[in-house]
């Protein structure tokens, strides 16, 4: 009795010798398959077009993906040269803080923006970004390595904003001298009333960049 030829072997001789069908071309119109798409019978050069059709498709969505994705990085780079124009127009650095704010909400159309500092220059004593900042809130922004994205679990940072009960999801970018990597001297805190706005699977590139530009813009507000 012959024993039944193992499939690996058969794919294996296949692979090695390229002219089989070639040699066996009735083969191609004889050999029938089933089809998993249509689920009727094709001859293998039926089936054979019909994976590259499937490959075919599944490269133009992943070419669509990839264009999406390069449209939607380049309004975010656009909305980030225009918040960076606002800052370099601002006439003071007593008016960068005001700055910040209002260009991120402008120009990211983000609806609640705020922040806080602290050890700034005693000139600065009486402004609104350094009021109401508790030791906890420092702490946490200094415990910050990346920005917070997610829910507002009722976060102190968050009391900063306008109208904090209408805030579901937040961002909070800890700011810091450029170049350190140590304590925050302080927070940037985004909120939006769509909880679906800012969430823990948003990729954080551009926010680092834009806790990093603001870190610059307002360190010489520090002591």
């Amino acid at each position: 009795m012959t024993a039944p030829l193992d499939s690996h072997i058969v794919a294996q001789y296949l692979t090695e010798h390229p002219q089989f069908f070639e040699e066996h071309a009735g083969l191609l119109g004889d050999i029938k398959l089933s089809s998993p798409v249509t689920g009727r019978t094709l001859s293998l050069q039926e089936r054979q077009m019909e994976v590259m059709r499937e490959k075919y498709r599944a490269l133009e969505l992943r070419m669509a993906d990839l264009r999406r994705l390069a449209s939607e990085n380049e309004a975010i780079a656009n909305k980030f040269h225009l918040w960076t124009r606002v800052l370099l127009e601002a006439e003071d650095v007593g008016s960068l803080p005001h700055a910040v704010v209002d260009g991120l909400k402008n120009s990211f159309d983000v609806p609640q923006v705020t922040l806080r500092i602290w050890n700034t220059d005693p000139l600065y004593a009486g402004e609104w970004f350094v009021a109401g900042v508790s030791d906890d809130a420092r702490l946490f922004a200094s415990g910050l390595q990346a920005p917070y994205c997610g829910n507002n679990n009722d976060f102190e940072a968050v009391r900063w904003l306008a109208e904090p009960g209408a805030v579901s999801s937040t961002v909070m970018i800890p700011l810091r001298k450029p170049g350190s990597k140590g304590a925050a001297f302080g927070l940037l805190v985004l909120g939006s009333a769509d909880p679906a706005r800012f969430t823990a699977l948003m990729a954080t590139d551009f926010l680092v960049h834009i806790g990093q530009t603001s870190s610059t813009a307002l360190a010489p507000l520090l002591a």
